[in-house]
């Protein structure tokens, strides 16, 4: 069974072609099996603008950056990257 997404996770995320695959910040609730749902996550950047939209976390694992609020958007249903590090949910402390 594929473990799922938590709110304050971070996992990684195919944000696309150009955005590659990169860390991301669970925002969502937890769904049910039967919900239709698209889980909210904010990307992490190891390029911050220092702005008051960017919350720096740091992790062993994460390179040094922020989760930037204003890249904020839906993604489908998470699945943990198996085979891949960093993979599936890293919480946050």
């Amino acid at each position: 069974m594929q473990p799922k997404p938590t709110r304050s996770e971070v996992w990684m995320v195919d944000l696309g072609m150009t955005a590659k695959v990169r860390p991301a910040l669970v925002l969502s609730v937890a769904v049910l099996d039967h919900e239709r749902h698209l889980f909210g996550i904010v990307p992490h950047t190891t390029h911050p603008w220092n702005t008051r939209f960017e919350a720096i976390v740091q992790l062993p694992w994460l390179r040094a950056g922020a989760f930037d609020a204003q890249g904020f958007r839906p993604v489908p249903p998470l699945r943990s990257n198996a085979g891949s590090e960093p993979s599936g949910p890293r919480n946050l402390p």
